[in-house]
């Protein structure tokens, strides 16, 4: 049972020393994206297809 509890201990200290290195990186600005602004003004942009209006047929028996 004291293996359960060591394992327990070890995993939740792995885990914030995770997280205290992913707070880190974010603060240096590592995930930060100075690339894809001037790519994203290479692309153009899609155009937007209007769709057409739909018209009512009148015939004979749809009077």
């Amino acid at each position: 049972m004291s293996v359960i509890y060591m394992m327990l201990i070890i995993s939740i200290i792995i885990a914030i020393v995770f997280f205290i290195v992913f707070i880190i990186a974010v603060r240096n600005g590592q995930y930060d994206d100075s690339y894809t602004p001037s790519v994203r003004m290479l692309f153009e942009d899609e155009l937007v297809k209007e769709k057409p209006k739909k018209t009512k047929l009148i015939t004979k028996n749809n009077k």
